[in-house]
């Protein structure tokens, strides 16, 4: 893989990323005819031509006033610029963020609990594992950008479509470990008693899952056999080097988990690309051998309590603009290569975070769910 190493500067550009490009309407198109939609209607809404185009969809979504998002940390892949700039574009509609920090698993939580209810997720931006488990639970929806997203991307019948991907990373502080992290098997040495964490329980989160497949991958295993990676984090317990703490920006800025391994974007984002929330010290590094991706899916509440704006979001998110931020944070956006054909990628921002590597590992839909299933048997037992 040639960008072994993520540009700390990466992030940085997010700021400088103008969402004018979102200024006119989103997914470009719109219409001067438009059509009220009951509720039931609107949740069953598979595109925007079903509210008369585009000026129908905006106009829906400003009734609703509201758009429940869940699971979005502002660090996360630009998502707190990437908010600011939805509420811009459309001021009266107001985002409620609900748990931030939760999981793939916590958003169906809620979506399942809070049915029927205003709280209720509008929008999921979950884990592959977790959301084939719940395809019950969303409705398809054809974004007009859809031609730009990959066959493979996507559902055929819009039920989910990739959003983005980074590389499985290894984050650590320098001032702790000046001689780095150049393999897999070096976080199971002395040096690193207490140091090393994840982000959440494997069985519930697709971050974390994501952790264990990467050293499954670093360890002789596979995307089929998975294994490996669970005996190295029993290892990695049995040594005293593994931290249940719940890693965040504010305990990698205090020392507190000073190696932390998550996705690429986020160990940029928690460094000195944050400024003085971030740890000058942190280093992003993908391990060398084969590399773990995994594109996070956009997917719609069947039951949104605001369903025209679940699908304005969703419309929103499949501009370049927005693309673009998910770019800048070192994430690499599911309608790249159609953006680098049609001249619309920030240019200065793709190569300050480089091409998106050609071969890293994706667990397919089958091989996801057979190693969720492998860690809700093995996890518990093996790491606790």
């Amino acid at each position: 893989m040639k960008k072994r190493y993520l540009a700390g500067a990466a992030i940085a550009a997010a700021a400088a990323l103008a969402l004018a490009g979102c200024a006119g309407t989103a997914g470009g198109g719109s219409s001067s005819s438009t059509k009220t939609l009951t509720l039931a209607e609107a949740q069953k809404a598979t595109s925007a031509d079903d509210f008369g185009g585009m000026d129908g969809l905006v106009a829906a979504a400003n009734a609703e006033g509201h758009l429940n998002v869940i699971t979005l940390p502002p660090s996360w892949a630009n998502y707190g610029q990437i908010i600011q700039g939805f509420e811009k574009k459309y001021p009266k509609i107001k985002i409620n963020s609900a748990n931030p920090d939760g999981s793939s698993a916590d958003e169906v939580a809620a979506a399942k609990a809070q049915k029927g209810q205003s709280t209720a997720p509008d929008v999921f931006d979950i884990g592959t594992a977790v959301m084939n488990q719940n395809l019950d639970l969303f409705a398809p929806y054809k974004v007009q950008s859809w031609n730009d997203i990959p066959a493979d991307y996507k559902d055929a019948d819009g039920l989910w479509y990739y959003d983005y991907t980074g590389l499985m990373s290894v984050g650590y502080d320098t001032k702790k470990f000046p001689n780095g992290v150049k393999k897999i098997d070096d976080l199971l040495g002395s040096d690193f008693k207490n140091s090393v964490a994840i982000k959440g329980d494997p069985t519930q989160a697709n971050e974390a899952a994501s952790a264990v497949y990467m050293a499954a991958l670093q360890s002789g295993g596979s995307a089929d056999d998975i294994q490996p990676g669970i005996d190295f984090f029993q290892k990695l317990k049995q040594s005293g080097n593994f931290l249940s703490t719940l890693p965040t920006q504010a305990t990698v800025a205090s020392g507190e988990t000073p190696v932390v391994i998550q996705w690429s974007f986020n160990n940029v984002a928690w460094g000195p690309a944050a400024g003085s929330a971030g740890n000058p010290n942190w280093k992003t590094v993908v391990l060398p051998g084969a590399g773990l991706g995994s594109y996070y899916n956009q997917t719609i509440n069947a039951d949104a309590p605001n369903p025209a704006a679940a699908r304005l979001w969703e419309e929103y998110i499949y501009t370049p603009a927005v693309q673009n931020l998910y770019l800048a944070a070192g994430a690499y956006p599911a309608q790249l290569a159609a953006m680098e054909k049609a001249k619309t990628v920030d240019a200065a921002t793709l190569s300050k975070v480089g091409a998106a590597p050609k071969d890293f590992v994706q667990l397919t839909a089958d091989q996801a769910t057979k190693a969720a299933s492998l860690l809700s048997a093995k996890w518990a037992a093996a790491v606790g």
